[in-house]
């Protein structure tokens, strides 16, 4: 990613002087219509990440009727390989998509992972065999690895401070749309699983079309010499003021830092904000969300049937999604740290009360009912906190000039951890049974709450090059107070 400190168009001005290139033809106030449209059009791979990540879940209810070389079921075993393929194209596709957004940019890359969606989801649905649909999925996961990076990374670098919180959470919701969209069209689609692995390819070309509309990231334009074209974009959004101030902090930002290699990463002064955004993305995963949304129509067909089992799915889908609705509103008036911490904490109960129903020998009638309310006060609560903040602190805390790089690391580690989860938890729940396994993830999320208490600061209100210099200063020892 090239410095534009040292071109004519890039020199630093004073955030408190006249812009020294106005523009006549620039709007006088900020106009928000255009910035509504970019975040729609971007948080739809947001939709898709969820819709691809839930889909699977019924899909693999019927698949080994086609598949299977006996016509029957698919084992665990393969149903775990059929789940965990998308997540190692996701790992693959996280590791490359913060490179991707540095080098041709947020928009660019965009365009890339709706083009590479589009043939994942056809591919899925038209393959003739087993193989080929685990291809397609590792194809998917690319797309989903590297949308996971740029989406939210581009959001962030397009809102205004003061909507930042909501808007970066608008990929969260999205997701849990996408998840949600994906169990009503299992539902509707049963037992066709080829409908539902393809339903997929109509909102990635309308992701790809609406690309063509949309504006790059001024900031990425900024520090690749095209500061111009930032300001012209900047003031679609916000007052001409607040554009010379942004650019101004900016410039001073990639002046300061310049070009950063891996090894700046690990830099002690990114150390907090990597490991806070690294420890989000592990808690979000290690709660054990994934193995609700991969397996809960597995798990639950024991006892209501694989009909049952995918309506049940739905309402948990609609909790998931109306809950996601709430915190995206709520978070820029209550602030990350308020939601996160008490959204953990209910998180850890409702773990601990799944894991003692599942002691109760006959789960039919009332106790199959309370497992079912149960997973969807989990996924509320999940929903509330970590499921909204991986995505939003990994967006905020970093330097603008590693944003990128460190975004992928915690993309890496959230895919990771994720293949993880979906390899093992058939496994899991027939070794150590449902309650060892939820019990587990109890454990993990008390201790995710005591790491949050100590090390998440309240961003909200902030710019990203605020947070960033709070967070060094911290490194710095001069500030130690998580609250503040």
């Amino acid at each position: 990613m090239s410095n534009s400190a040292g071109t004519p168009d890039a020199q630093p001005t004073s955030p408190h002087t006249p812009s020294p290139d106005p523009h006549p033809g620039s709007p006088q106030g900020p106009r928000r219509g255009g910035l509504g449209i970019a975040v729609t059009v971007a948080a739809l791979g947001g939709l898709l990440f969820g819709y691809d990540t839930g889909v699977i879940s019924g899909a693999i209810l019927f698949m080994g009727e086609d598949l299977a070389p006996d016509g029957g079921g698919l084992s665990a075993a393969t149903k775990q390989l059929v789940v965990a393929i998308l997540l190692v194209g996701a790992i693959a596709g996280a590791i490359a998509g913060g490179w991707l957004a540095d080098k041709l940019g947020r928009k660019k890359t965009l365009i890339i992972v709706a083009v590479i969606f589009t043939v994942g989801a056809l591919g899925s649905a038209l393959a003739p065999n087993l193989i080929m649909v685990v291809i397609a999925r590792f194809v998917l996961g690319i797309s989903i690895g590297v949308s996971s990076v740029t989406v939210p990374l581009y959001i962030a670098e397009i809102a205004p401070k003061e909507k930042r919180g909501a808007l970066v959470s608008m990929n969260q919701l999205m997701i849990t749309v996408g998840i949600l969209l994906s169990y009503v069209v299992n539902k509707l689609a049963e037992p066709h699983w080829e409908i539902m692995l393809g339903a997929a390819a109509v909102p990635s070309i309308l992701m790809l079309l609406g690309l063509v509309r949309v504006d790059e990231s001024p900031r990425w334009l900024t520090l690749n010499g095209r500061a111009r074209e930032a300001r012209e974009i900047m003031m679609k959004t916000r007052d001409a003021e607040e554009v010379e101030l942004e650019l101004y902090q900016i410039r001073e930002d990639a002046k300061a830092e310049q070009r950063r290699s891996w090894r700046e990463v690990f830099a002690p002064s990114v150390r907090p904000a990597l490991i806070l955004g690294v420890g989000v993305a592990a808690l979000n995963q290690l709660v054990g969300v994934n193995a609700v949304i991969y397996y809960a129509p597995t798990m639950l067909e024991p006892i209501f049937g694989a009909s049952g089992s995918l309506l049940a799915t739905v309402g948990i889908g609609v909790v998931n999604t109306l809950v996601t609705v709430f915190a995206v509103t709520q978070i820029d008036k209550l602030g990350r740290r308020p939601l996160l911490l008490g959204g953990i904490a209910v998180v850890a109960l409702a773990l601990i009360a799944l894991a003692l129903l599942y002691l109760v020998p006959d789960k039919s009638g009332a106790i199959g009912i309370l497992i079912v309310v149960g997973l969807a006060i989990y996924i509320a609560a999940f929903a509330a906190s970590l499921g909204i903040a991986i995505w939003l602190v990994n967006s905020e805390v970093y330097p603008l000039s590693v944003r990128g790089k460190a975004s992928s690391l915690g993309s890496f580690t959230h895919w990771g951890l994720d293949l993880v989860i979906a390899s093992t938890v058939l496994t899991l729940i027939e070794t150590i049974t449902p309650t060892g396994l939820f019990g587990i993830f109890a454990v993990i999320a008390v201790a995710g709450f005591i790491f949050l208490f100590r090390l998440m600061p309240e961003t909200k209100g902030r710019s990203l090059e605020e947070i960033n210099h709070f967070l060094a200063e911290r490194a710095g020892g001069k500030k130690t107070a998580a609250k503040s």
